[in-house]
């Protein structure tokens, strides 16, 4: 289980130690990367530098959708981590374009399933017994095939089901040789990441190798079952006094590392639309149980299910519970857990953004590190008020009544104040990002009319009176606090003005010097960069040679002037 806040300490296997049946594969992971690389830099960087901006942003979307198409057949073919990318790609709606997302959407639920013999192979050498010795019956035609394994129902033989306390099963088997494979797609992964920590319009928003390395930890903990297997329990054990909420048991007896067996909990998808109509559930009740399900887990237990897309949640009918029915989770191969003062910063953004205070969105976003201290947000603080005014307590259904003029007139305004914001993605937030977008999705889709909204207030109303109770308390502690820095500062000032009577007052100057000495360096290099490119391009009509040799002479000049920094 990764604990966010916490820097993970797996490393990818480095190239050299690639597997040498998969370099193959290596190359074509690299070679797709370097290709999206060339193409973002060459549009996000290398036109805006010379006055195209708007080419840029009028091409963007289609771009994003033209590799989203290259890549979800490169996935489907490769499986692996390259589905998991995909997989998180497309949750991405905060930042991505519905369009991108719709190309990748197919990923949630599709990957070739393994023919049989193999698997039974791979099961019966981790078990160490036949099959036949190890469960009553086993279905050879998979339940459902992910990328990393594939599930097939079963049943224990009788033995086994006493002790386990249940008889149908669902057998988790590990796709062979994935562990290789694993380690190949995290090495080409970290390659990436060390390339785009040198581009300072990546660097300075996200650390890419730890956002690598993280992925990493939670990818080798996805094929550890034993590891999955304890989440599984620790999952029962949270939520075991929330009636709505359950999950399988774990057949201990015959879960190794490779194989994992746990109860059959089979039901309604939660996607099924109509199969919870026809057994009488109101999809919107489901979608706000479980809206309030996950929210629970994140700001309550800490402990959270990081994977919780359609194929991982069933609705099971229970006349006992309210609401008719009770949700049952799957697949606990991605858990997350959330620190205590990472959930206190998360409460507070809560409670701001619920009371639409942009000032404490603001104060919330630099508490969890998504913004540097640095920041100047005082236009930030003003396009959330905006943003809260116009649309703040609408949802999905509203929102898309509203006219796209006033989206395009809100992002014209503050588009610019939020791209030039040093926002960053801090470290071990990939699991916590997934699973609010997956939870989104699923809701959204379950119901259009659902405001998450309505499932947030609760929350914050009662995270505000907790928090009132030790307002007194905290209100003494600052006065003590303030009392103390007074009693200082008559010293403190006296200090000051004796240094500056005695002229020892010294102000070091060298940094800005060499800011600004790289500042002219690399102005005269744009300079340099558009006339070249400019040149190249008026003088290419009448001699295609001499156009052309100023255009790539121009390169490393632009390349100079957007990635150089001081030695």
């Amino acid at each position: 289980m990764q604990q966010l806040g916490v820097v993970s300490t797996a490393t990818p296997v480095p190239p050299s130690r690639v597997d040498p049946a998969l370099r193959g594969r290596y190359r074509r992971i690299m070679r797709f990367a370097t290709r999206v690389l060339v193409q973002s830099w060459w549009y996000e960087l290398v036109l805006p530098a010379v006055g195209l901006r708007a080419l840029a942003n009028r091409t963007r979307t289609r771009r994003m959708v033209g590799i989203a198409r290259r890549f979800h057949p490169l996935a489907v073919e490769l499986g692996g981590l390259m589905i998991k990318v995909g997989q998180f790609l497309s949750s991405r709606l905060d930042v991505l374009p519905p369009e991108v997302t719709a190309e990748l959407a197919d990923l949630q639920d599709e990957a070739p399933p393994v023919a049989f013999d193999d698997i039974r192979r791979a099961a019966e050498v981790s078990l160490g017994v036949p099959l036949e010795r190890a469960f009553e019956r086993l279905d050879p035609i998979p339940l459902a095939a992910a990328s990393l394994g594939q599930a097939h129902r079963g049943v224990l033989r009788a033995e086994d089901a006493e002790i386990a306390g249940f008889a149908d099963v669902v057998v988790k088997i590990q796709r062979p040789g994935i562990d290789r494979i694993v380690d190949t797609d995290l090495a080409a992964l970290a390659r990436i990441g060390r390339i785009l920590a040198r581009v300072r319009m990546v660097s300075r928003r996200v650390d890419a190798p730890a956002l690598v390395a993280e992925f990493a930890a939670v990818s080798r903990d996805e094929i550890d079952y034993l590891h999955e297997a304890a989440s599984a329990e620790r999952f029962a054990m949270d939520t075991a006094q929330r009636p709505g909420i359950s999950g399988p048991r774990v057949a201990w007896e015959r879960t190794t590392r490779t194989v994992l067996v746990l109860e059959d909990v089979s039901a309604i998808k939660i996607s099924d639309v109509p199969a919870l109509r026809a057994a009488g559930i109101d999809p919107s009740a489901v979608a706000h149980a479980f809206a309030t399900a996950m929210l629970d887990q994140v700001f309550l237990d800490g402990p959270f299910h990081a994977d919780p897309h359609p194929g991982n949640v069933f609705v099971t009918p229970d006349a006992s519970v309210k609401g008719g029915f009770r949700l049952t989770f799957i697949d606990f191969g991605m858990m997350g857990e959330v620190s205590g003062q990472l959930r206190e910063h998360l409460q507070a953004a809560v409670i701001a953004v619920v009371s639409r205070d942009g000032a404490g969105v603001v104060r919330a976003f630099r508490d969890v590190g998504m913004l540097l201290p640095s920041a100047d947000t005082v236009e930030l603080e003003r396009a959330l008020t905006a943003l809260f005014e116009r649309f703040g307590g609408m949802g999905f259904a509203e929102l898309q009544q509203v006219d796209p003029r006033e989206f395009r007139d809100f992002a014209r305004e503050f588009g610019d104040v939020v791209r030039e914001l040093p926002f960053q993605l801090p470290e071990n937030f990939l699991l916590l990002i997934r699973a609010v977008s997956l939870t989104s999705g699923v809701c959204s889709a379950l119901d259009p009319a659902f405001n998450i909204w309505n499932a947030a207030e609760p929350y914050a109303t009662g995270l505000m009176s907790r928090q009132a109770g030790g307002a007194l308390r905290g209100l003494g502690k600052q006065a003590a606090e303030v009392a103390g820095v007074l009693s200082r500062l008559p010293r403190r000032a006296d200090e000051l003005i004796t240094t500056l009577e005695q002229g020892r007052l010294v102000v070091d100057t060298s940094r800005l010097e060499r800011r600004v000495d790289r500042l002219a360096r690399r102005v005269i290099a744009v300079v340099i960069f558009a006339g070249l490119i400019i040149g190249g391009a008026v003088v290419h009509s009448s001699d295609a040679v001499l156009g052309a040799v100023l255009m790539i002479g121009s390169v490393p000049v632009g390349a100079f002037a957007l990635f150089a920094r001081s030695r």
